[in-house]
Protein backbone atom coordinates (compact mmCIF):
# COMPACT_ATOMS: atom_id res chain seq x y z
CA UNK A 1 0.00 0.00 0.00
CA UNK A 2 1.67 3.24 -1.06
CA UNK A 3 1.12 6.56 0.68
CA UNK A 4 -0.56 8.09 -2.34
CA UNK A 5 -3.38 5.53 -2.06
CA UNK A 6 -3.64 6.27 1.65
CA UNK A 7 -4.27 9.99 1.24
CA UNK A 8 -6.70 9.45 -1.63
CA UNK A 9 -8.76 7.03 0.39
CA UNK A 10 -9.01 9.04 3.59
CA UNK A 11 -9.80 12.26 1.76
CA UNK A 12 -12.18 11.05 -0.90
CA UNK A 13 -9.87 12.01 -3.77
CA UNK A 14 -10.17 10.12 -7.04
CA UNK A 15 -7.21 7.85 -7.85
CA UNK A 16 -5.38 8.87 -11.01
CA UNK A 17 -3.74 6.31 -13.32
CA UNK A 18 -2.27 4.04 -10.66
CA UNK A 19 -3.47 0.44 -10.79
CA UNK A 20 -3.99 -0.56 -7.19
CA UNK A 21 -5.36 -3.75 -5.69
CA UNK A 22 -7.21 -3.06 -2.49
CA UNK A 23 -9.05 -5.55 -0.35
CA UNK A 24 -12.03 -4.77 1.83
CA UNK A 25 -9.86 -4.68 4.97
CA UNK A 26 -7.67 -1.91 3.50
CA UNK A 27 -10.67 0.22 2.60
CA UNK A 28 -12.39 -0.33 5.93
CA UNK A 29 -9.21 0.61 7.79
CA UNK A 30 -8.65 3.88 5.94
CA UNK A 31 -12.32 4.81 6.16
CA UNK A 32 -12.07 4.27 9.91
CA UNK A 33 -8.97 6.52 10.09
CA UNK A 34 -10.84 9.28 8.25
CA UNK A 35 -13.90 8.95 10.48
CA UNK A 36 -11.76 8.94 13.63
CA UNK A 37 -9.88 12.08 12.52
CA UNK A 38 -13.09 13.89 11.70
CA UNK A 39 -14.74 12.76 14.96
CA UNK A 40 -11.97 14.34 17.03
CA UNK A 41 -11.77 17.53 14.97
CA UNK A 42 -13.89 20.53 15.98
CA UNK A 43 -17.27 20.43 14.25
CA UNK A 44 -18.01 22.97 11.51
CA UNK A 45 -20.62 25.61 12.28
CA UNK A 46 -24.21 25.24 11.07
CA UNK A 47 -23.42 28.03 8.62
CA UNK A 48 -20.60 25.99 7.06
CA UNK A 49 -22.75 22.85 6.99
CA UNK A 50 -25.39 24.82 5.09
CA UNK A 51 -22.82 26.05 2.54
CA UNK A 52 -21.53 22.52 2.02
CA UNK A 53 -25.04 21.16 1.45
CA UNK A 54 -25.91 23.97 -0.94
CA UNK A 55 -22.64 23.44 -2.80
CA UNK A 56 -23.57 19.80 -3.40
CA UNK A 57 -27.06 20.75 -4.52
CA UNK A 58 -26.26 23.69 -6.77
CA UNK A 59 -22.79 23.27 -8.29
CA UNK A 60 -21.34 20.86 -10.82
CA UNK A 61 -18.10 20.18 -8.92
CA UNK A 62 -19.00 20.05 -5.21
CA UNK A 63 -15.78 18.23 -4.31
CA UNK A 64 -14.05 21.60 -4.81
CA UNK A 65 -15.45 22.74 -1.45
CA UNK A 66 -12.83 22.73 1.33
CA UNK A 67 -14.85 20.51 3.66
CA UNK A 68 -14.61 19.93 7.42
CA UNK A 69 -11.00 18.76 7.96
CA UNK A 70 -9.31 21.20 5.60
CA UNK A 71 -11.67 23.97 6.59
CA UNK A 72 -10.90 23.59 10.28
CA UNK A 73 -7.18 23.40 9.53
CA UNK A 74 -7.09 26.75 7.72
CA UNK A 75 -9.43 28.21 10.35
CA UNK A 76 -6.95 27.23 13.06
CA UNK A 77 -4.01 28.71 11.12
CA UNK A 78 -5.91 31.97 10.79
CA UNK A 79 -6.81 32.01 14.49
CA UNK A 80 -3.17 31.45 15.44
CA UNK A 81 -1.99 34.31 13.22
CA UNK A 82 -4.90 36.72 13.92
CA UNK A 83 -4.35 38.47 10.59
CA UNK A 84 -5.28 42.04 9.77
CA UNK A 85 -5.50 41.25 6.07
CA UNK A 86 -6.28 38.11 4.06
CA UNK A 87 -6.42 37.65 0.30
CA UNK A 88 -8.31 34.67 -1.09
CA UNK A 89 -7.88 33.82 -4.77
CA UNK A 90 -10.74 31.55 -5.84
CA UNK A 91 -13.82 31.89 -3.62
CA UNK A 92 -16.00 29.11 -5.07
CA UNK A 93 -19.00 29.00 -2.66
CA UNK A 94 -17.35 30.78 0.27
CA UNK A 95 -16.65 27.87 2.64
CA UNK A 96 -12.94 28.60 3.00
CA UNK A 97 -13.64 32.35 3.13
CA UNK A 98 -15.64 31.98 6.31
CA UNK A 99 -13.11 29.55 7.82
CA UNK A 100 -10.31 32.07 7.26
CA UNK A 101 -12.44 34.95 8.54
CA UNK A 102 -12.68 33.26 11.95
CA UNK A 103 -9.14 34.41 12.76
CA UNK A 104 -9.39 38.02 11.59
CA UNK A 105 -8.41 40.74 14.04
CA UNK A 106 -11.33 43.00 15.07
CA UNK A 107 -10.40 45.51 12.36
CA UNK A 108 -9.24 42.84 9.92
CA UNK A 109 -10.45 42.35 6.37
CA UNK A 110 -10.56 39.53 3.83
CA UNK A 111 -10.63 40.28 0.11
CA UNK A 112 -11.81 37.33 -1.93
CA UNK A 113 -11.66 37.14 -5.73
CA UNK A 114 -13.86 34.83 -7.81
CA UNK A 115 -13.76 34.59 -11.61
CA UNK A 116 -17.15 32.88 -12.05
CA UNK A 117 -19.85 35.56 -12.02
CA UNK A 118 -22.56 32.87 -11.88
CA UNK A 119 -21.59 32.28 -8.24
CA UNK A 120 -21.93 35.93 -7.22
CA UNK A 121 -25.52 35.82 -5.93
CA UNK A 122 -24.90 32.67 -3.92
CA UNK A 123 -21.76 34.15 -2.40
CA UNK A 124 -23.41 37.45 -1.49
CA UNK A 125 -26.22 35.52 0.18
CA UNK A 126 -23.75 33.45 2.21
CA UNK A 127 -21.69 36.44 3.27
CA UNK A 128 -24.72 38.59 4.13
CA UNK A 129 -25.79 35.98 6.69
CA UNK A 130 -22.33 35.81 8.24
CA UNK A 131 -21.16 37.67 11.33
CA UNK A 132 -18.15 38.67 9.23
CA UNK A 133 -20.17 40.38 6.51
CA UNK A 134 -18.62 43.79 7.21
CA UNK A 135 -15.11 42.32 6.98
CA UNK A 136 -15.52 40.47 3.67
CA UNK A 137 -15.06 42.14 0.29
CA UNK A 138 -16.02 40.04 -2.74
CA UNK A 139 -14.56 40.97 -6.12
CA UNK A 140 -15.71 39.23 -9.30
CA UNK A 141 -13.13 39.16 -12.07
CA UNK A 142 -9.69 38.04 -13.22
CA UNK A 143 -7.41 37.83 -10.19
CA UNK A 144 -4.25 38.26 -12.27
CA UNK A 145 -5.55 41.67 -13.33
CA UNK A 146 -7.08 42.62 -9.96
CA UNK A 147 -4.22 41.77 -7.59
CA UNK A 148 -1.79 44.44 -8.94
CA UNK A 149 -4.47 47.07 -8.24
CA UNK A 150 -4.70 46.15 -4.53
CA UNK A 151 -2.58 48.69 -2.72
CA UNK A 152 -1.97 46.66 0.44
CA UNK A 153 0.08 43.87 1.96
CA UNK A 154 -1.41 40.64 3.30
CA UNK A 155 -0.79 38.39 6.31
CA UNK A 156 -2.39 35.33 4.68
CA UNK A 157 -2.95 34.55 1.02
CA UNK A 158 -5.10 31.52 0.19
CA UNK A 159 -4.54 30.32 -3.37
CA UNK A 160 -7.25 28.09 -4.83
CA UNK A 161 -7.79 29.42 -8.34
CA UNK A 162 -6.99 28.10 -11.84
CA UNK A 163 -4.11 25.65 -11.46
CA UNK A 164 -2.45 26.47 -14.79
CA UNK A 165 -1.75 29.98 -13.45
CA UNK A 166 -0.20 28.99 -10.11
CA UNK A 167 3.31 30.04 -11.20
CA UNK A 168 2.01 33.44 -12.31
CA UNK A 169 0.13 33.87 -9.04
CA UNK A 170 3.18 32.94 -6.97
CA UNK A 171 5.38 35.61 -8.53
CA UNK A 172 2.59 38.14 -8.11
CA UNK A 173 1.44 37.46 -4.56
CA UNK A 174 4.80 36.94 -2.89
CA UNK A 175 5.48 40.64 -3.44
CA UNK A 176 2.27 41.52 -1.58
CA UNK A 177 2.84 39.13 1.32
CA UNK A 178 4.13 40.60 4.58
CA UNK A 179 7.31 39.16 6.14
CA UNK A 180 6.27 36.12 8.23
CA UNK A 181 3.02 36.01 6.28
CA UNK A 182 1.90 32.72 4.77
CA UNK A 183 0.58 31.49 1.45
CA UNK A 184 -1.72 28.46 1.57
CA UNK A 185 -1.82 26.86 -1.89
CA UNK A 186 -4.51 24.22 -2.41
CA UNK A 187 -4.67 21.19 -4.75
CA UNK A 188 -0.91 20.92 -5.19
CA UNK A 189 -1.01 17.10 -5.33
CA UNK A 190 -3.73 17.20 -8.02
CA UNK A 191 -5.37 13.88 -7.18
CA UNK A 192 -1.91 12.32 -7.07
CA UNK A 193 -1.19 13.05 -10.72
CA UNK A 194 2.07 14.75 -9.72
CA UNK A 195 3.32 11.21 -9.00
CA UNK A 196 2.46 9.94 -12.46
CA UNK A 197 4.70 10.24 -15.47
CA UNK A 198 3.80 13.79 -16.43
CA UNK A 199 2.58 14.08 -19.99
CA UNK A 200 3.63 17.20 -21.86
CA UNK A 201 0.01 17.96 -22.74
CA UNK A 202 -1.20 17.81 -19.12
CA UNK A 203 -0.82 21.51 -18.44
CA UNK A 204 -2.29 21.50 -14.93
CA UNK A 205 -0.09 18.66 -13.64
CA UNK A 206 3.06 20.10 -15.22
CA UNK A 207 2.36 23.55 -13.74
CA UNK A 208 1.62 22.23 -10.25
CA UNK A 209 4.79 20.13 -10.24
CA UNK A 210 6.80 23.16 -11.35
CA UNK A 211 5.07 25.26 -8.70
CA UNK A 212 6.02 22.81 -5.94
CA UNK A 213 9.59 22.67 -7.24
CA UNK A 214 9.86 26.47 -7.43
CA UNK A 215 8.61 26.93 -3.88
CA UNK A 216 11.00 24.25 -2.59
CA UNK A 217 13.98 25.95 -4.28
CA UNK A 218 12.99 29.52 -3.29
CA UNK A 219 15.36 30.81 -0.60
CA UNK A 220 12.97 33.65 0.24
CA UNK A 221 10.54 31.26 1.93
CA UNK A 222 10.14 28.32 4.30
CA UNK A 223 7.64 25.66 3.27
CA UNK A 224 5.90 22.41 4.06
CA UNK A 225 3.74 20.40 1.66
CA UNK A 226 0.99 18.55 3.52
CA UNK A 227 -0.98 15.58 2.07
CA UNK A 228 -4.24 16.94 3.47
CA UNK A 229 -7.08 16.24 1.03
CA UNK A 230 -5.64 17.20 -2.38
CA UNK A 231 -2.44 18.71 -1.00
CA UNK A 232 -1.80 21.99 0.83
CA UNK A 233 1.47 23.85 0.35
CA UNK A 234 2.13 26.12 3.35
CA UNK A 235 4.66 28.82 2.49
CA UNK A 236 6.11 31.39 4.94
CA UNK A 237 7.86 34.48 3.65
CA UNK A 238 11.09 35.07 5.56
Amino acid sequence: MNYYVFYCLINGIYLSKFIVKLNKMDIDFFNAIHEYSQKYTMDPSQELNHIERETHLKTLAPRMVSGPLQGQFIRLLSQIMQPDSILEIGTFTGYATLCLAEGLSPQGKIITIESNDELENMLLNHFEKSKFKEQIELIIGNALEIIPTLDMMFDIIYLDAGKKDYLKYYDLILEQLKPNGIIIADNVLWSGKVLDTIQNNDEHTVTLHEFNEKVYQDERVDNILLPLRDGLHIIRKK
